[in-house]
């Protein structure tokens, strides 16, 4: 094996050059994300509760600066479309705050753009987009609260207070123009949501804990000659709950690799500064790559938290299964087991990620029970295993099981399965407390 230590500034030259020339010959790469040129209230996400009816949308850079005049995007301000149907006997209001406790009041907005001719003009056009409370008993209201910008996607939180009575909406909607790394993105959603007969649900928790304990310990090549990463996680759940609640807590859809994202990826590395969707190389489970990824991006691109899911043929109380990888990025090196000569360094506790990401989604408010399984294999320290791109972990063998609600979940009431027993620390105390 060979491996290369460097200072970070001549590692990070070696990757620029490395990925410049093998890019350069790769055709199959796109100069240019796809242009999806929606209307913003045709693609909304609609939710309905008790009478009240909440549509949300949020925009893309170009379709901001059509209705603001002025480019939002390039002070990263991004506008949610909000419409609210009231049929209720009672007035609600809106609260800006839970959509984004740093959300930008109109007229700060504009000022933003204050040296441009026609001030006062754009400040009452930002106040007229506006959405303004409140929303009257069988009235709709509509309009826009100025976000800060992601990518992605976006996790929209409408909390609505009348008196005596709160209706609270969170909705995960897509952000138009970034070219997320799904992978067979519409067979995959298909599945999820036709949920076609070869899907077993299971009922059983035994039954279902066996059938997680026979899965592959560890992901695959693409040839699916050689093991890689264990596949230590396991998500039951999905776009109504899961899938929010991983959102909430700062985890960001990937970008897929195309030219554009080598680009802000290089130019992320070279001025040490995070990119929050930077790509991640695809591994294998039922022969295909990944069909989700997410990460959550420390200060720089070198160290991250990385997760990998594959919708699996199974449910659980009709829930969906997604088997996972996670892993945690502590630095950068050149390997020739990479097709673009460099790789992220993992940290070789692989538990330790495992174990983060489960305090992390105690904290999400939606996350209902935790178990542990067999299935994994326990590798030591002093006899690790070792990654396709040959970085060595340890294990302790297990991998989590972490069940989802749509319903809101304190720490004290999360329960623990009583499963494989883990000693010490986080896993340890939801033991005793759930014996």
């Amino acid at each position: 094996m060979i491996r290369i230590n460097c200072q970070p500034r001549t590692l990070l030259a070696l990757i620029y050059t490395c990925l410049g020339l093998l890019f350069a010959g790769c055709s199959s790469i796109p100069s240019q994300p796809a242009n999806d040129e929606l209307d913003y209230i045709s693609r909304a996400t609609s939710s309905s509760q008790n009478g009240v009816t909440a549509s949300a949308s949020v925009l893309s850079a170009e379709e901001s600066l059509e209705v603001y005049g002025v480019e939002l995007a390039s002070l990263g301000i991004q506008p949610v479309w909000i419409k609210i149907e009231n049929h209720d006997d009672r007035a609600y209001w809106l609260m800006s705050v839970g959509l984004d406790p740093n959300f930008f009041p109109p007229t700060e907005a504009a000022e933003s753009f204050s040296s441009q001719s026609g001030e006062d003009e754009l400040e009452q056009r930002f106040r007229e987009l506006a959405f303004r409370n409140p929303v009257p008993p069988g009235g709709t209201v509509s309009g826009f609260v100025l976000t800060n910008l992601d990518e992605g996607v976006k996790m929209v939180q409408l909390d609505l207070v009348a008196s005596g009575q709160m209706r609270s909406f969170s909705m995960l909607t897509n952000v138009p123009g970034f070219r997320a790394d799904y992978h067979n993105a519409d067979e995959i959603f298909a599945r999820y949501i036709d949920k076609p007969e070869e899907i077993t649900d299971y009922t059983d928790a035994d039954a279902f804990r066996k059938a997680l304990g026979e899965l592959p310990c560890c992901v695959k090549n693409s040839k699916g000659t050689r093991d890689g990463d264990p596949l230590n996680l396991v998500i039951v759940g999905g776009l109504e709950d899961a899938f929010p609640a991983l959102v909430r807590r700062g985890w960001r859809p990937t970008e897929q690799t195309w030219s554009g994202a080598i680009i802000k990826m290089m130019n992320s590395a070279l001025a040490g500064k995070p990119y929050l969707n930077a790509p991640i190389s695809p591994l294998y489970l039922y022969d295909r790559p990944q069909d989700l990824a997410l990460q959550r991006a420390r200060d720089n691109i070198h160290q991250r938290n990385h997760l990998r899911l594959w919708l699996s043929p199974m449910s659980y109380d009709e829930k969906p299964v997604w088997i996972g990888q996670i892993s945690r990025d502590i630095g950068t090196r050149l390997t020739i087991y990479s097709p673009y000569l460099t790789t992220h360094k993992i940290d070789p506790n692989v538990d330790e990620a495992r174990t983060a990401l489960t305090e992390d989604m105690a904290y999400s408010q939606n996350l209902a029970k935790i178990g542990f399984v067999t299935g994994v294999g326990e590798a030591s320290r002093e006899a690790p295993r070792r990654n396709l791109t040959r970085d060595p972990y340890y294990t302790d063998g297990f991998r989590a099981v972490l069940i989802f609600d749509d319903q809101p979940r304190s720490l004290a009431q999360i329960e623990f399965l009583p499963w494989e027993k883990l000693s010490g620390g986080f896993s340890e105390q939801f033991r005793q407390d759930g014996q």
